[in-house]
């Protein structure tokens, strides 16, 4: 974490917390543009040494004995919430909004450090930038709530320091319309979303990427409300764009595809959807390879497609295929890997197969209440959580 934002690029609106990030970062290693696993050793060696600190070589993890966590809180004392602050901002300067497998699995990794700073400082006390990171974080863990609080923070306080219609600003409009999709709040995502794509039109004109952007996410929210017709246009115009702009094997033309796709099937016309999502498919593999996100997530709706035509034997095997890659990628309890073990069950339930159906959806649940909670409905929405993101870039 240290060494992850020790070489961020990222900067803070807030010039003296930048400073103090700084400062601290250059105690534990970090050298000019650089990172110094040396310098960062002797830190711990030092800790070590007065056994305030142990590092489990088997595990590769660092752990802190409760009356050293309850000591260095007296010590710090006043100074508690700003080293707090400081502490989140480096969590938050530790990532990036990729949505690789290695990024993936370390922005998981972040949820109790975020937790546990957050709980002494209050949300207009944070810096935009690292609100809207942490709001990722929670996000990902299907915490909805809290995500919304920080992004509507985020909001406020650009608008007053940007002005309405600075790109941040409606970067993190566009934010907080995709968490009230989560939520399925889909009216005031579309609201969001319109004013959005009316201030990037405006601002940057009709081809614009971000205006395209924009037109992909509202045009997903009005699938979301059954206007596929207003979908099924805005995509059409987005892909004729970005194959003229950007090409046809881009990701962002392959996204715009794939969003497509989704429409022709919602629509019924589900020979329309396949044949876009092999496309899709085997351009991604091509250019992604087997085990990517984007490949995975394309792939699940080729199957979803195939058993939506009775298809189901074709359907098993790719969602197998999705499910055993993710569990392996992303780990057995990620809200992505649940989601495709839920999709087998229901392909299983089709098949007849009432047993293993049953023995999968269980365990999903299980799984979800474990790791989120009892409340079916944030489950719910952490599990649709792989729909919406690839329309975030």
């Amino acid at each position: 974490m240290f060494e992850r934002a020790a070489l961020s690029e990222l900067n803070l609106e807030d010039s003296e917390l930048q400073d103090k990030v700084t400062h601290l970062l250059k105690q534990l290693g970090k050298q000019d543009s650089g990172w110094s696993p040396w310098a960062f050793q002797k830190v711990i060696m030092r800790l070590s040494s007065h056994s305030l600190i142990e590092y489990d070589h088997q595990n590769r993890t660092y752990s802190i004995h409760p009356l050293v966590h309850c000591w260095s809180g007296t010590t710090f004392n006043g100074n508690r919430r700003d080293m707090q602050k400081l502490i989140l901002t480096i969590i938050a300067l530790s990532f990036s909004l990729s949505q690789t497998n290695e990024d993936l699995r370390y922005r998981r990794k972040l949820l109790k450090h975020t937790t546990s700073s957050m709980a002494s400082i209050k949300p207009e006390d944070i810096n935009p930038l690292v609100g809207f990171h942490i709001a990722e974080i929670y996000g990902e863990a299907g915490h909805l709530k809290e995500m919304e609080m920080l992004e509507v923070m985020v909001i406020e306080k650009r608008k007053q320091v940007l002005g309405d219609d600075h790109p941040d600003t409606l970067k993190s409009m566009k934010y907080l319309a995709n968490t009230y999709w989560y939520q399925g709040r889909w009216n005031e995502a579309e609201a969001l979303e319109l004013v959005v794509l009316e201030k990037r039109k405006l601002l940057l004109g009709d081809e614009h990427l971000d205006t395209l952007e924009s037109m992909v996410n509202l045009a997903n929210t009005y699938r979301s409300q059954g206007r596929l017709k207003d979908a099924e246009v805005l995509e059409v115009v987005v892909i004729e764009k970005r194959k003229r702009l950007l090409g046809d094997d881009h990701p962002d033309t392959l996204w715009a595809m794939g969003s497509l796709a989704i429409t022709y099937r919602e629509q019924g016309r589900l020979k329309d959807a396949e044949v876009l999502e092999v496309l899709v498919l085997e351009k991604r593999k091509l250019l992604l390879g087997d085990e990517h996100p984007d490949t995975l997530w394309v792939m699940g709706n080729l199957a979803y497609t195939q058993r939506e035509q009775g298809r189901l034997k074709d359907a098993e095997a790719l969602e197998v295929l999705v499910f055993e890659t993710r569990k392996r990628v992303l780990g057995e309890d990620h809200p992505k890997t649940l989601r495709g073990m839920s999709n087998l069950a229901f392909t299983y339930w089709k098949q007849g197969r009432w047993q293993d159906a049953e023995v999968l959806q269980a365990a999903t649940m299980e799984k979800m209440k474990r790791v989120l909670g009892d409340d079916l409905a944030h489950v719910g929405h952490c599990l649709a959580w792989h729909i919406r993101v690839h329309f975030t870039y």
